[in-house]
């Protein structure tokens, strides 16, 4: 290495310092000053003359002490190389210029200082923008999301290591410096890489709509179809084809083809796992429709969540923390001596959708009642009402005024009901069961027990009004009076009286999120059906350019 290499390095964290001197957006008189170089002087020239940046263009440039960093041609290649590496992060590699930046160079170097100082400023301009889009998402989650209510990531990342990685040509690194970091991530992002090589193996033939489903022990050309569909999607062992079409993957041939037999059933559970089927070896119409699913929709599917594992990124990294997987119908805690616990949810149907939300857990409420919410009181329960007025009682459903006073049932006029609202007392019946988690915000959402247990053997749980009912909710409110340090004993609280309240000692985060495609507990990514439909609109705002 160069001797004076450490003291270049010294000189580059004394001008950070400059930079906080200075600030985001202005140049240093002394930097502009003493640029004696003509192309340092004519980058010094038009990053002063620019119009505000949102990226750290000038920090970068006082970072490397005003040299340009983009007037070799094994600079522009390495840059030009990491930014289509980007794709594999469902990223559009053009949106950078990558598909134009080394003409650009080569027509730059046969201009003045001025042209090859834009043309620098931009190769720059691009690398930002790409780090920036990598560790914080290319959309706004605001603008496809309009109820999110969380700040877009920081930025954390070092720029001086980003600047060091160019210096050395190795772009790789400064992309990892952006890139984020959970396991999860990698695994959306190695599913992705796999599935563009799908794609580039051609396809397999569809598989025919039956009034039958195929089953273990069925004997039919539909199954070497079936086989052809599952090896596309990485059951190479049941391939049968001829193995120069297929270079990737390694064929192998089964005795008879058109048996359905025992390893195919297990490929076929092993495929309904991974979308959220129900998995009992059998082909019916949703396992059909799924298999035939095109890869192209797949791709398009991981870009979309691997830009919601952007947005998430710091949630994600937070301990403790609770999170709801709203499409995957799961609850994580991860809890504060790092110990996971997970359970099945029911989530709000597609009319009443669970929206996103990120809050803090403040308290328990214990032996609820249930005060019925104006949607659910006019389109469900009102109903049920003009058609009996027992139905209350049945319910052990009480007509209270707003401020709480009791009304007669038989008094209220229920075609035309004013000033009236409706409370389910505590009890087994109620659709609240015994205990309610809360968290600040404005969708009056929380996570509950419920008496409806058989509904989590369901493989597809958006049946709720919005709420989410947690499987072992008892368990979770015990561990969170534990890890808080409460001095309450949740079995305790429940021989009490109905709806006491129990704050926590210390606030929890939590977090509901829309994911589509996510691993599992057994490390395989999920897809899931897009229950709200909300997949399409972030696929365009991502495919818009810059």
């Amino acid at each position: 290495m160069n001797e004076r290499q450490p003291l270049r390095r010294w000189a580059i964290g004394s001008a950070l310092c400059l930079t906080l001197t200075y600030g985001p957006l202005g140049i240093s008189p002394v930097y502009a000053d003493s640029a004696s170089d003509p192309l340092q002087q004519a980058i010094a020239q038009q990053l002063s003359s620019a119009d505000a940046q949102q990226l750290p263009i000038t920090e970068f440039y006082q970072l490397s002490d005003g040299q340009p960093a983009w007037q070799a041609a094994d600079a522009v290649e390495s840059l030009v190389e990491a930014l289509n590496s980007l794709e594999n992060d469902g990223l559009v590699p053009a949106d950078y210029h990558a598909d134009t930046l080394l003409g650009e160079f080569q027509r730059s170097q046969s201009g003045d200082d001025a042209a090859q100082a834009s043309f620098d400023i931009k190769a720059t301009r691009s690398l930002l923008l790409a780090l920036d889009h990598l560790e914080r998402g290319k959309v706004n989650p605001r603008d496809v999301e309009p109820q999110w209510d969380a700040p877009r990531p920081e930025s954390d990342y070092s720029l001086l290591r980003v600047v060091h990685a160019v210096e050395d040509r190795a772009l790789d690194n400064a992309t990892e410096l952006a890139r984020p970091s959970s396991g999860e991530y990698q695994q959306l992002r190695d599913a992705l890489k796999q599935h563009y090589q799908l794609a580039n193996l051609g396809s397999a033939p569809y598989l025919a709509s039956r009034e039958e489903s195929l089953r273990p022990g069925d004997e039919a050309d539909d199954v070497i179809v079936l086989r052809q569909r599952l090896a596309l999607w990485g059951e190479t062992d049941l391939m049968v084809a001829d193995s120069s079409a297929y270079p990737l993957i390694d064929v192998q041939a089964a005795s008879n083809q058109r048996v359905f037999d025992a390893p195919l059933e297990s490929a076929v559970k092993r495929f309904q796992r991974r979308h959220l089927l129900q998995e009992d070896g059998v082909v019916g119409e949703q396992t059909r429709l799924a298999l035939n699913t095109p890869v192209s929709a797949r791709i398009d599917q991981l870009r979309v969540n691997l830009e919601r594992a952007r947005w998430i990124r710091p949630m994600q990294s937070a301990e403790p923390r609770v999170w709801v997987d709203i499409a995957g119908y799961r609850m994580h805690y991860v809890r504060p001596n790092g110990q996971h616990w997970d359970a099945r949810v029911v989530v709000g149907s597609p009319r009443r959708e669970t929206p996103i939300i990120h809050s803090t857990i403040s308290h328990l409420t214990i032996n609820p009642s249930w005060t019925i919410p104006p949607t659910i009181m006019r389109e469900d329960v009102l109903p049920r009402v003009r058609a009996d007025i027992d139905y209350l009682a049945r319910q052990n459903i009480r007509v209270i005024s707003p401020s709480g006073e009791p009304l007669v049932a038989e008094e209220i006029d229920w075609q035309r009901p004013s000033g009236v609202m409706l409370r389910q007392v505590a009890g087994s019946g109620n659709p609240l069961g015994r205990v309610v988690v809360r968290f600040p915000n404005n969708d009056m959402i929380y996570l509950h027990d419920t008496p409806a247990r058989g509904l989590f053997q369901r493989n597809q749980r958006a049946l709720s009004s919005g709420c989410v009912r947690v499987e072992g909710v008892a368990e979770l409110a015990q561990m969170l009076l534990q890890d808080t340090g409460s001095r309450y004993q949740f079995s305790t609280l429940l021989s009490g009286g109905s709806d006491r309240n129990v704050n926590l000692t210390q606030r929890i985060p939590i977090a509901l999120h829309y994911l589509t495609a996510w691993p599992n507990a057994q490390g395989e990514v999920e897809f899931r059906p897009d229950i709200y439909r909300r997949d399409a609109t972030l696929l365009a705002a991502l495919q818009r350019p810059v």
